[in-house]
């Protein structure tokens, strides 16, 4: 049975987090949307960085760069509409990349404030990331479509490149940067450990990638949002606590 103390701790933490991440989540999507305008705009493709149209931040939905993808085509500017669509992946790329070293190493040790701020940062970034290379590798628009229409590249080589550096991330970081997290948050709640990685496989599986791809992709590739329940169920499993595989 679990403590009274312990079912308190985990429940205001879970709370906390929902507040935190709706916050996380806009953040990410302003820099996601502003990439696409920003670069554009620098490469010729957009008018102005500004000209992002605004959306939902907690749905997610409604949101747009303000680009012309189709008038890039149409001029022959394949290569610059591809580079435009895929720049918000590069962005959350390389957050991940920074975050793996900076959150799996000793450079925040000590700093157990900042520390879960940008753990929820990076599975922002990570959320998003599996959203467009887990489920929408084969996607005719979108960042993965313009970047293999504007270069010419087969889906497969998105799909099978992105999903083996995606995969390698998301393994780090559940076993190297999760755990930390869960001694940090809940040093002695076992409760609260289970909570924290439901709601992280949540979040990076289901909330903004598994979810979303469910409700609003069309055709037969809404079924690769069944993955994330997959995923969830397996991170669940392989990285449960006390389980001695970190």
């Amino acid at each position: 049975m679990f403590k009274g103390k312990f079912i308190l701790g985990a429940g205001l933490y879970l709370l906390l987090v929902v507040f935190i991440f709706m916050f996380m989540q806009a953040l990410i999507i302003l820099l996601h949307e502003f990439m696409h305008s920003t670069v554009g705009w620098l490469i010729g493709a957009g008018n102005s960085p500004s000209g992002i149209v605004w959306g939902n931040p907690v749905t997610m939905t409604g949101w747009d760069e303000g680009v012309d993808y189709e008038r890039l085509f149409v001029l022959g500017k394949g290569m610059t509409a591809a580079i435009t669509g895929v720049s918000p992946l590069v962005m959350h790329a390389l957050f991940v990349g920074c975050g793996l070293a900076f959150l799996s190493g000793d450079r925040l040790r000590g700093h157990n404030e900042l520390y879960p701020l940008l753990y929820w940062f990076m599975t922002a970034h990570l959320m998003e990331l599996v959203a467009y290379l887990y489920m929408r590798p084969f996607s005719g628009h979108g960042d993965t479509g313009l970047f293999a229409r504007g270069t010419g590249l087969s889906h497969w080589w998105l799909f099978i490149v992105g999903t083996a550096l995606l995969s390698w991330a998301l393994w780090a970081f559940y076993s190297r940067i999760l755990p930390r997290m869960q001694e940090i948050v809940f040093p002695d709640n076992r409760l609260g450990q289970w909570v924290l990685l439901a709601l992280t496989s949540f979040i990076i599986f289901l909330w903004g990638s598994g979810i979303r791809v469910m409700l609003y992709v069309e055709g037969p590739q809404w079924l690769f949002g069944l993955v994330g329940i997959l995923l969830m169920f397996f991170t669940l499993f392989r990285f449960r606590p006390g389980a001695g595989c970190n």
